[in-house]
């Protein structure tokens, strides 16, 4: 299945692959991280509340929209509020304050012709269900990636993995008064230089970090290379030659909402692999489980993590699709980059044998019924080595290597 461009990554002896996070305050994160609070706080009250949770902030305001059909109230205005606080926005210097923003609120119930495909999926309609796990449809049609690398420990491309440490790092350096001029806004972007399909060094870092006026420039490029990338960047990785850009417009004063309004799902790369793998369709915040842009990607994760950890492949892409309505996905097909012990088809076997692809298998398999999704809207869905999140977890490698027969 391999192409020839993915056998030439591993034969080229220099190839560089570049990946991007932002922190919480950046605007679009920060509609990611309402879009998703708003859902844990309706699966708090209701497990199985349908969600799809759109968020927009600009200058002084924030909208939420959507369609969401639940058994509970939820006071909105206040999660939202949270969510800026939370983020950093609490001084009215910034331009933008959790006490002043308006928020106005556009919510419909979900369409009764979407619930009929996902409620009564076409199997329990055609009176082909086997199962209970046969009875949810998904949610809508789309494509689905999920990918793991043994490159890290968390088994993501290391790229992804260094820019959102950067950020996570950006952000505390702002918290803990560590860079006390730093404002909630901020961005990093990491380029890799890969050798003959391994990561070598880190060729270049940018970071745009938000920051009071009057600041020095060069007192930012130090005090930013010194307390956030040297520390969040092992020191073997970094060489004479790797390059620094540091708020390269020689200012970022104006940030956050005030400069740039924000929707969610528009950074779905930095919410998964980076440039070092595909991506789906459709983002992650704001959608409840029977959202297969959500489940199944969280689903395919976990499975290409196991495998990758099971030693049966070095680095693999899971890649599922679905129609609206119908419990079975409509495809699946594995890319192993030649790297895999066994064949292709012998993986997909041990996939079908071990995992089941249907939106209600999934979600029982993952317990995804329940607020666990407001923090993983910011530094990244996958790898993410600080949460508990039931997607990482790689237990059912023992099971794999004995079918495999490693």
């Amino acid at each position: 299945m391999s192409g020839p461009c993915k056998d030439a990554f591993k034969e080229m002896k220099s190839c560089l692959i570049t990946s991007e996070s932002v922190t919480e305050g950046h605007p679009d994160k920060l509609c990611d991280q309402i879009s998703d609070a708003i859902l844990d706080a309706m699966l708090e009250k209701d497990p199985y509340a349908r969600v799809a949770c759109e968020t927009a902030v600009t200058l002084g305001m924030v909208i939420v929209l959507g369609e969401i059909s639940c058994n509970c109230y939820v006071d909105i205005p206040d999660v939202v509020k949270q969510v800026i606080k939370d983020a950093g926005y609490t001084n009215p210097e910034y331009g933008y304050d959790y006490r002043t923003v308006g928020v106005i609120v556009s919510l419909k119930k979900q369409s009764s012709d979407i619930d009929m495909g996902v409620s009564q999926s076409l199997e329990k309609k055609g009176g082909q269900q086997e199962d209970e796990l046969s009875k949810t449809g998904a949610g809508d049609q789309g494509m689905m990636v999920g990918y793991a690398h043994n490159v890290t420990p968390e088994f993501m491309p290391l790229s992804i993995s260094l820019a959102h440490k950067l950020c996570r790092r950006l952000a505390l350096v702002r918290k803990e008064g560590i860079v006390p001029y730093l404002r909630p806004d901020g961005k990093s972007q990491v380029t890799i230089e890969y050798c003959y399909g391994k990561p070598k060094r880190v060729a270049r870092v940018v970071i745009a970090a938000q920051h009071d006026p009057g600041i020095n420039h060069a007192a930012i490029e130090n005090d930013l290379i010194k307390q956030v990338i040297r520390e969040a960047i092992p020191a073997d990785l970094l060489d004479s030659s790797s390059e620094f850009f540091i708020n390269s417009t020689g200012q970022f004063v104006i940030g956050g909402p005030v400069s740039d309004t924000g929707f969610t799902g528009r950074k779905i790369i930095v919410d998964s692999y980076g440039s070092a793998a595909h991506h789906g369709g459709g983002a992650f915040s704001g959608k409840d489980p029977t959202k297969v842009d959500r489940s199944a990607a969280y689903m395919s994760r976990y499975i290409a993590k196991n495998i990758v950890a099971a030693g049966i492949a070095d680095r693999i892409e899971i890649r599922v699709a679905y129609t609206i309505g119908k419990a079975h996905p409509l495809s699946l097909s594995v890319e192993t980059f030649h790297t895999g012990k066994i064949a292709d088809e012998a993986i997909l076997g041990l996939i079908n044998e071990h995992f089941d692809l249907r939106p209600e298998a999934i979600i029982r398999t993952l317990n995804l019924r329940r607020p666990i999704y407001r923090q993983t809207a910011a530094y990244g869905h996958f790898g993410r080595e600080d949460l508990d999140l039931p997607w990482e977890k790689t237990d059912r490698v023992a099971a794999l290597r004995a079918s495999a027969g490693l």
